[in-house]
């Protein structure tokens, strides 16, 4: 009966790391996808409180498709923090194909104003910059959530 054990423990550690090899397999296979920011636009505008539209491109070099089910990011424009946070957001990137996404984001006037008006202002005339990085939660067994990160320019819609 001891034996019994101990090949069932073994059997066990050898699966256990079998699927540790995959997860690392996966996580190697699966390239970054490419995330651009395409637009922001302001589409509310309230006392003390600012809503913007953020949309964004993005690209799946991989010969499959990546079902997201959540965003998280955070965009810097002109060098300041802009907006981050994490939502639910389901949609799928065909495999080496291009989709395209929003996120509504709130901010607090009171406490982004005096940047948020310099980038807003400069932006309305000119190409600000910017930069973009977070994570996209893929709906995939075994596969961990990718990373992205961009640079670039955009001008802000009013």
């Amino acid at each position: 009966m001891n034996a019994v054990v101990r090949i069932f423990a073994l059997s066990s550690a050898i699966f256990t790391i079998g699927l540790g090899g995959c997860a690392t397999t996966l996580e190697n296979l699966v390239k970054s996808p490419i995330v651009e920011l395409r637009n922001v636009q302001v589409v509310g505008l309230g006392f003390n409180s600012q809503t913007f539209l953020l949309s964004f491109d993005v690209s799946n070099p991989n010969p499959f498709a990546l079902p997201v089910r959540a965003v998280s990011y955070g965009i810097k424009l002109d060098g300041q923090r802009f907006a981050g946070g994490k939502t639910p957001s389901e949609f799928s990137v065909p495999a080496n194909g291009e989709t395209k996404f929003a996120i509504s984001v709130d901010l607090n006037l009171l406490q982004t104003a005096p940047q948020l008006l310099s980038i807003v202002r400069h932006s309305l005339r000119e190409d600000v910059t910017y930069e973009l990085e977070g994570v996209l939660a893929v709906d995939l067994p075994f596969t961990p959530s990718v990373s992205y990160r961009n640079a670039g320019s955009i001008r802000l819609s009013p």
